[in-house]
């Protein structure tokens, strides 16, 4: 049998045409497949197949046949990754606003690559970026490999931090360069942040990525470690309304209809604790949340069906905003 060049890749492209022209509701016959590598410039006999397809099985592909009639079919059985989990990275990707429509596009392309043709017909099917809400910093994946470098080799960043004006114009918040310990990367509310240790102010700091600019890894040594290991991502997730205008934490007694415990379980967990309240068809709690405006913004959109309750500061200061709105 040649050796040509196209036959050096044989393993390859048998690899690739059974990842990409089957799955458990499609398969090929062994002529198909031969046809197939031809049409790569390979040649191939039954035998050379079936010995492929033994070391595609040694290093991880499944490869499967089944009787069909006369005839045997071939396919890959299970995969790296499944259907379903592809259609989730799809969602994630789209929905992500940090990442720009051309890198969603990109992604989602490289995601369909892991799916046979007809399972990326479906992906492509629920595939929408065009219209959303995306950032258009274009340079989210270096900026994201900085801070990842600057982490590993355990050193402060200086950044600018921009923000839009009235010309829409993204444009420095201050003069001078930011300075931060960089500690972690979270997702939250369809962006991406920075969690800093500020060296100056002393306190951790969040900053969305897709608006800092110009990284520079200092030779200075992060500071922050011991702040940041008692900082409990999970619970400050939980309590927190949104990534600005964070204030103390705060216990709050809330008020609901029984129809949004639903809502209320999604916010706060199933640990929060549930007593009946003096009105009919309505409970009461006690959650710990970062009073700020979001959290405020929170309770008005439940439509009088979330009710503060306690402490008489925080209803004195919400009922205060509210007439502040009237009032303008």
């Amino acid at each position: 049998m040649p050796k040509g060049a196209g036959q050096k890749l044989k393993l390859y492209y048998l690899s690739q045409i059974m990842i990409r022209k089957t799955d458990e509701d499609h398969a090929l016959t062994m002529p198909e497949i031969i046809d197939l590598l031809q049409a790569e410039g390979v040649s191939a006999d039954r035998k050379s197949i079936y010995d492929d397809f033994d070391a595609l099985r040694e290093i991880g592909l499944d490869i499967i046949g089944e009787k069909d009639g006369r005839s045997f079919n071939y396919r890959v059985g299970g995969k790296r990754f499944e259907l379903a989990e592809l259609m989730l990275l799809v969602d994630a990707i789209q929905s992500s606003k940090f990442i720009t429509a051309k890198k969603s596009g990109d992604l989602i392309k490289k995601i369909t690559d892991l799916a046979s043709e007809y399972e990326a017909r479906q992906l492509k099917r629920q595939v929408v970026v065009q219209g959303r809400i995306k950032t258009m910093n274009e340079s989210i994946y270096y900026l994201v490999d900085d801070i990842h470098r600057a982490m590993v080799e355990n050193k402060n960043i200086t950044f600018q931090y921009l923000q839009w004006n009235l010309d829409k114009v993204m444009v420095p918040r201050k003069d001078k360069p930011y300075v931060t310990s960089p500690w972690a990367l979270t997702w939250d509310d369809e962006n991406y942040y920075l969690i800093g240790y500020d060296p100056e102010a002393g306190k951790i700091k969040h900053y969305r990525v897709d608006k800092m600019k110009s990284i520079e890894l200092t030779e200075d040594k992060r500071v922050g470690k011991e702040e940041f290991e008692a900082y409990d991502m999970g619970a400050y997730a939980k309590a927190n309304f949104g990534m600005f205008g964070k204030k103390k934490l705060t216990t709050v007694d809330i008020e609901f209809n029984n129809e949004f415990v639903g809502i209320m379980i999604d916010r706060f967990g199933k640990e929060m604790p549930i007593r009946p309240a003096e009105k009919e068809g309505w409970s009461r709690t006690h959650v710990e949340v970062f009073i700020s405006d979001q959290f405020y913004g929170w309770i008005f959109a439940m439509g009088g069906n979330v009710k503060i309750t306690g402490p008489k500061e925080i209803k004195d200061e919400f009922n205060a905003k509210l007439k502040n709105q009237l009032d303008e």
